[in-house]
C-alpha cells in the first residue's frame, strides 16, 4: 500500500466518522505503519477533556448523559457555584454545541445536542 492510498483511506475514515456523528479518529504514524483509534462516544470524558472543558462542565455533560437534562438551578447546587458561573459554563457548553438550551430564560434546561 502506498502513502498516497493511505491519504485517501484516512480521508474516507474521517468522513465516515463525521457522517455517523462520531468524534474524529486519532491518526498516528508508528513504526512505518499507521494507527487509527476510533471513538464510539462523542461525549466520553476523554473527548470532553480534549475540548478544553473545566471539571464542572465535564461532570455536567456526564450528568446530562445519565439524567437527560440539567437546569441552571441544578448546576448551581451540584457544583456549589453562583448562578452567574452556572450560566456562563452552560452557555459555553451550548456555544460548543455539546448541550442544547431548551425553554425560556428562567425555565431553561439543557439537553445533549
Amino acid at each position: 500500500m502506498t502513502t498516497k492510498s493511505w491519504g485517501r483511506g484516512t480521508i474516507r475514515i474521517i468522513d465516515t466518522c463525521k457522517e455517523a456523528e462520531l468524534p474524529e479518529p486519532e491518526l498516528t504514524e508508528r513504526d512505518g505503519g499507521f494507527l487509527v483509534a476510533l471513538f464510539n462516544d462523542i461525549f466520553s470524558e476523554e473527548q470532553l477533556l480534549q475540548l478544553g472543558l473545566n471539571e464542572r462542565q465535564i461532570n455536567a455533560v456526564l450528568y446530562v448523559k445519565e439524567n437527560g437534562e440539567i437546569t441552571t438551578s441544578a448546576y448551581t447546587k451540584l457544583y456549589a457555584v453562583a448562578e452567574r458561573t452556572a450560566r456562563k459554563d452552560l452557555n459555553e457548553l451550548s456555544d460548543k454545541q455539546i448541550l442544547k438550551r431548551v425553554g425560556e430564560t428562567n425555565l431553561a434546561k439543557y439537553i445533549l445536542n
